[in-house]
């Protein structure tokens, strides 16, 4: 199986002191690439939570967002932060020596008051073991959508293959008449121009150009990458980087075979490869 590197997945569960979430998404990256997001209060799991994900994540840029909302309760309510209310009381009355006429803060005002209110304290002993489970089970269903993700791109993949190999099929054989019509042309050119009749100095001339346009090699070449990028999809796994250099090789052959071509519809058919071969590499962009 073959993975797309985008992916989002989610999780939450209930606990009794609150509700734990895990999110997973990624983009496209050369490399891998983990970015957590959670409470300071557990960024003692950050070591084994970036195991775990390396251990199936080999490329891509990953954000991984841990949130936890503590659950108040009677006997683990949210805490008054004191210190500063004695602050804002002090500050309210330092205002009001200086504009007599100015409200005071008032009960609702003070507890509004960002910091004011202090949410019951995280428990770490629960999350500890809650927190790698759940982004177990969110890796999971990540995994699974980047699989999903990844048939689709192999199915797109070979089907361009497959239109690719049937323009190799179509041209091959025009090269030898191609070939022959061209040969006839430039001899008569020749002949015109050099005013000789020196057969042998044209045999080679006419020799030489025609080896420099015959594309026999190419479409060789061609086909053997093809085999190639079908092997490579087949056998799954890590394949992004292979297919990219893959792709490299399949544009130059096939830019060489327009470039040579002394017949329209072989320089029709390159064409119509490079934009394959384009459609293609804009995909495998998106392969682990």
């Amino acid at each position: 199986m073959i993975f797309s590197m985008t992916g989002f997945a989610t999780a939450a569960t209930e606990l009794d002191t609150g509700s734990l979430a895990v999110e997973l998404r990624a983009v496209n990256h050369r490399y891998l690439d983990l970015q957590l997001r959670m409470p300071d209060e557990l960024r003692m799991l950050e070591p084994l939570l970036r195991e775990i994900l390396a251990a199936q994540l080999t490329r891509g840029k990953v954000e991984c967002r841990i949130g936890f909302v503590p659950r108040p309760s009677v006997q683990n309510p949210a805490q008054l932060n004191q210190p500063l209310v004695r602050q804002l009381a002090q500050w309210s009355d330092e205002v009001k020596t200086i504009l007599p006429e100015a409200d005071g803060l008032s009960v609702a005002d003070v507890l509004r008051w960002n910091g004011v209110l202090q949410s019951a304290p995280i428990p770490t002993d629960t999350l500890q073991t809650m927190v790698p489970e759940l982004l177990r089970q969110v890796l999971s269903e990540f995994t699974a959508a980047r699989g999903r993700e990844g048939e689709k791109l192999q199915e797109f993949l070979l089907q361009r293959i497959e239109q690719i190999e049937t323009l190799c099929t179509l041209v091959a054989p025009r090269i030898p008449a191609a070939i022959a019509a061209y040969e006839e042309k430039l001899a008569g050119r020749l002949r015109i121009a050099l005013q000789t009749g020196d057969d042998e100095r044209l045999r080679q001339e006419i020799t030489l150009f025609a080896s420099k346009i015959d594309v026999d090699e190419e479409l060789s070449r061609l086909q053997t990458h093809l085999v190639e990028m079908k092997r490579v999809l087949v056998k799954g796994g890590t394949v992004g980087k292979r297919l990219d250099f893959l792709m490299q090789e399949l544009h130059r052959e096939a830019n060489t075979l327009g470039s040579k071509s002394v017949d329209a519809e072989v320089s029709r058919a390159s064409m119509e490869m490079k934009l394959l071969i384009e459609q293609m590499r804009e995909q495998i962009q998106n392969l682990e």
